[in-house]
């Protein structure tokens, strides 16, 4: 009996111990409500709108920025690509000067030949390791950035991390790159 007592006690003690670094739901905000794109900054005409109470993006080139500015967070959110050979990215700690995008942004690349690969500018500073995903198929994500580190994961798996960000501060951003795309569950944890 009282082995079977300590070995449950281990167990819950485990498990415990595994959710303890999870955020609770009520920790995260919310960065869009399922009915407009208030705290959202449409920047160079880009084609943005509200559809069955996803993000819905036709193509068009340009950005769609949150109001705020964000240091230290985790961002989750999910993307499907409705058209081949897609392209598409989110931007972290970006600015929100440049035609079509931010010239010097750290981005997210949601492209079918490069899902998951983290941009500076042009320049790819971390590859993906995701094959392109199906048309239709949502694809979910988590991006951590804190101080001069960011990383990447989905699926419970981290695809990469990278510790030279240069840009202490920006917004979060969605990238509008001539595809149609749709973004649900938008989601922001400031951290320290």
């Amino acid at each position: 009996m009282q082995f079977q007592l300590t070995f449950l006690a281990a167990v819950c003690a485990s498990i415990l111990h595994m959710n303890a670094g999870e955020p609770e739901a009520a920790d995260w905000t919310p960065l869009f409500n399922g009915q407009d794109l208030a705290d959202w900054t449409n920047l160079n005409h880009a084609k943005f709108s509200v559809t069955n109470g996803v993000i819905h993006l036709a193509a068009s080139s340009g950005t769609l920025a949150t109001t705020r500015v964000y240091t230290n967070f985790i961002f989750e959110a999910e993307s499907r690509a409705l058209e081949t050979n897609y392209n598409s990215g989110l931007f972290v700690r970006t600015g929100i000067e440049g035609k079509p995008f931010p010239p010097d942004a750290w981005q997210i690349n949601l492209k079918h030949s490069a899902l998951g690969a983290l941009l500076h500018g042009r320049d790819t500073v971390a590859s993906n390791a995701l094959p392109a995903k199906p048309v239709g198929e949502w694809f979910k994500f988590r991006i951590t950035v804190r101080g001069t580190t960011a990383t990447m994961e989905t699926e419970g798996k981290q695809l990469w991390k990278f510790d030279n960000l240069d840009a202490a501060a920006g917004h979060i951003g969605l990238q509008a790159e001539g595809k149609s795309f749709e973004f649900r569950n938008l989601r922001v944890l400031e951290t320290r």
